[in-house]
């Protein structure tokens, strides 16, 4: 079984939401150094505050990672040993700029691919997102559902998806896809671009309204971060993974309007609720199934939804400003 003990590792939007959970666990697995790369598009150097006091070995570099020159020398002056691709611009971007909201993605899958073709390091886990599928035209959305991205963001990630695949097709190299869907927890962007959840806790703690926008029918998958974190690096360990994508996922669906009545009766707010209109290109259902994680990887989420939402609420009450 692969190891990420003593490793050189390298995360691609490490001090973003999600990466800087995998910087946490990846401390534990006592790789010999953690290089971050980061451009601060969202990501925040504190998210990365604890993971620096902990661990002496983790570098964290300003950079934009479709720089495939500047990457190049980062791998082989680090060298780096395994890439975690966690870099990206939310889904959101797609409304404000559409090419480059599509074109990131397609741009980080090609440098990091060519550089492992070039043997500059051994193995790659790319991380993809469940907006590739779009709405569910079957449930549970198994990894052979059709891909149906309906934003310029899911365009880009599904690109990307089959160019990682293309290249285990075509080379047979070290390669595995995960597939997150909804994740939500501590550090997750409350700013420009949020989700739902720090939108909603954002909106309430400054005393606004939260909102639904359409009806509040259409459904996600939450899973909590740690969760997916450790979805990912499971993969990475787990040599069944290669030239695979898998779903990281609960395998349960909320509906938002439900969703934000939980936050709202959690936090016991009494004010009103708006009604907004429908947000373009909204995926209208999402559950995934998630039997191929536990099959390859003996993966289960070990948070249920009341116990991640309570977790997040506590770290946004303390931490929001």
């Amino acid at each position: 079984m692969p190891t990420l003990k003593h490793k050189n590792i390298l995360i691609t939007g490490g001090a973003g939401f999600i990466g800087s959970h995998l910087v946490d666990l990846l401390i534990l697995e006592k790789p010999a150094n953690i290089i971050v790369v980061d451009n601060f598009f969202l990501g925040k150097m504190e998210n990365l505050a604890e993971a620096k006091k902990a661990f002496k070995n983790l570098e964290i570099i300003r950079q934009d990672a479709t720089d495939f020159n500047r990457m190049k020398q980062i791998i082989q002056k680090q060298k780096i040993e395994v890439v975690f691709n966690l870099a990206t611009k939310a889904l959101e971007h797609s409304f404000v700029d559409p090419d480059d909201a599509y074109m990131v993605n397609v741009n980080l899958a090609s440098v990091l691919l060519r550089l492992l073709h070039q043997k500059k390091y051994q193995t790659l886990v790319h991380c993809s997102s469940s907006e590739v599928y779009g709405t569910a035209q079957k449930v549970p959305i198994n990894e052979d559902h059709p891909k149906c991205p309906e934003t310029l963001y899911a365009a880009g990630k599904a690109a990307a998806d089959l160019m990682v695949m293309s290249y285990y097709k075509t080379y047979g190299h070290d390669i595995a896809i995960a597939r997150p869907f909804n994740t939500y927890g501590p550090r997750q962007n409350e700013g420009m671009y949020a989700a739902v959840i720090p939108i909603t806790l954002r909106k309430i703690f400054s005393n606004q309204s939260p909102e639904i926008h359409g009806t509040g029918h259409q459904t996600r998958d939450f899973i909590y971060v740690e969760d997916t974190a450790r979805g990912i690096i499971e993969i990475y360990k787990n040599k069944s993974s290669r030239g695979k994508e898998i779903n990281i996922a609960y395998g349960k669906e909320i509906k938002i309007g439900d969703l934000v009545k939980i936050i709202v009766k959690s936090i016991d707010y009494k004010g009103k609720i708006t009604r907004k209109s429908s947000r373009p290109a909204d995926v209208m259902r999402h559950k995934a199934g998630t039997k191929l994680a536990l099959k390859l990887l003996n993966f289960k989420p070990e948070h249920n939804f009341k116990e991640g939402i309570d977790k997040t609420i506590k770290w946004y009450k303390d931490n929001l400003k």
